[in-house]
């Protein structure tokens, strides 16, 4: 799924201002509500996996919604249908976010989660460096055709399905779990206790720092990246990702994972002041490659840390009340760069986040103190 999806969203913000005429705030708009519609869609699938008991049913809806959105990229003539089309697929990815980050949790031990959820973020972001090098070749290829390398975008969606259906297998739940079983209700989130709630606003203020992806290609473009190679900028973010997501997770199992989530931190703030910096293409794919090591360094940490403060029948829901939170970061954050980026050009934008990566960072680092 990650090999379709980015093979769209790599071509998607040049196709979006270059081909439909979008502005920079319009196409942090579309980024924006589509990433927080996926993760405030994983609140109510992880409460309702927890419910069912049936992680996997939930997880294939999800996949398959977002196979079936892909085609509407192709033929959509507006940013309205492209809007459209994001939805749905973000919809797709809220749907079997949550269960499928608890389903890991249930069957992998607790003294390897890093590692398992440093693997699990690592195969994602293979297939998100995959796809954009399948793209750039396809461009190449169709003589910089969006709309045909968008149709083919639909076929490795497709099998993604076809491996869940015949390819996984759910474990049993537990006895006891089925007798604590009651309707969906986030009351319940009144039993998780503070360390939670603490990883969840630190994931919400990363979040707010580290805005679409969309805008680190707009500034490769914008700085000479010929359009046929604007994929080539995720197949840089995304090396890194994948090649430090797993060693930094089976890391985390043998040191405090806060640790790594700080200079995670850090790295994202000297990340941000290359790409304000940079006056070339190679400049931005620097600052590119820094913003991938920091992906590695904290997305499947937080993931793993959610699942250690979690209890183990409430996970589908801790899980989908941290992606909510990150989605409503997520939304304002892509909003707001495109709003920097239209009225006070592409430097301020990455200042901006610099700015929210140091407060955060500087909030960590008090409340690490104080507890």
């Amino acid at each position: 799924m990650d090999v379709s999806s980015e093979m769209i969203h790599g071509l998607l913000p040049v196709f979006l201002v270059n081909v439909l005429g979008a502005s920079a705030a319009a196409l942090g708009l579309v980024e924006g509500i589509a990433e927080s519609t996926a993760s405030i869609t994983k609140v109510f699938s992880g409460t309702l996996s927890d419910w069912l008991g049936k992680r996997k049913l939930l997880t294939g809806l999800g996949y398959a919604l977002g196979a079936v959105s892909k085609p509407f990229f192709a033929m959509a003539p507006s940013v309205g249908w492209v809007l459209g089309a994001r939805f749905a697929d973000r919809i797709g990815k809220g749907v079997r976010g949550a269960p499928r980050d608890a389903l890991i949790a249930d069957i992998t031990p607790a003294d390897a989660r890093g590692a398992a959820f440093g693997l699990r973020q690592a195969l994602d972001t293979v297939g998100a460096f995959a796809g954009p090098l399948l793209a750039i070749a396809l461009m190449s290829a169709t003589h910089d055709d969006f709309r045909l390398v968008f149709w083919i975008a639909v076929c490795p969606a497709l099998v993604s399905v076809g491996v869940l259906v015949f390819g996984v297998t759910e474990p049993d739940r537990p006895t006891a779990l089925d007798a604590e079983r009651a309707a969906p209700r986030f009351a319940a989130l009144g039993e998780i206790g503070a360390s939670y709630w603490v990883i969840v606003a630190i994931g919400a203020v990363l979040t707010l720092a580290r805005f679409s992806e969309a805008f680190l290609v707009l500034r490769a473009t914008s700085l000479g990246l010929p359009f046929a190679f604007a994929p080539l900028v995720l197949v840089v973010m995304n090396v890194l990702y994948a090649g430090s997501a797993y060693p930094m997770g089976a890391l985390s199992d043998a040191i405090d994972r806060r640790l790594i989530i700080g200079v995670g931190f850090g790295v994202l703030i000297l990340a941000d002041l290359v790409l304000a910096a940079a006056s070339g293409v190679l400049g931005v794919l620097l600052g590119v490659a820094l913003w991938g090591l920091h992906l590695g360094m904290t997305q499947g940490l937080l993931g793993a840390l959610v699942a250690d403060t979690a209890p183990e029948r409430l996970r589908g829901t801790a899980f989908g009340v941290f992606h909510l939170v990150s989605g409503i970061a997520m939304l304002l954050a892509s909003v707001l760069a495109g709003i920097l980026w239209a009225q006070l050009g592409a430097p301020a934008t990455f200042l901006a986040s610099a700015t929210f990566t140091a407060v955060g960072l500087a909030s960590m680092l008090l409340v690490a103190t104080r507890r």
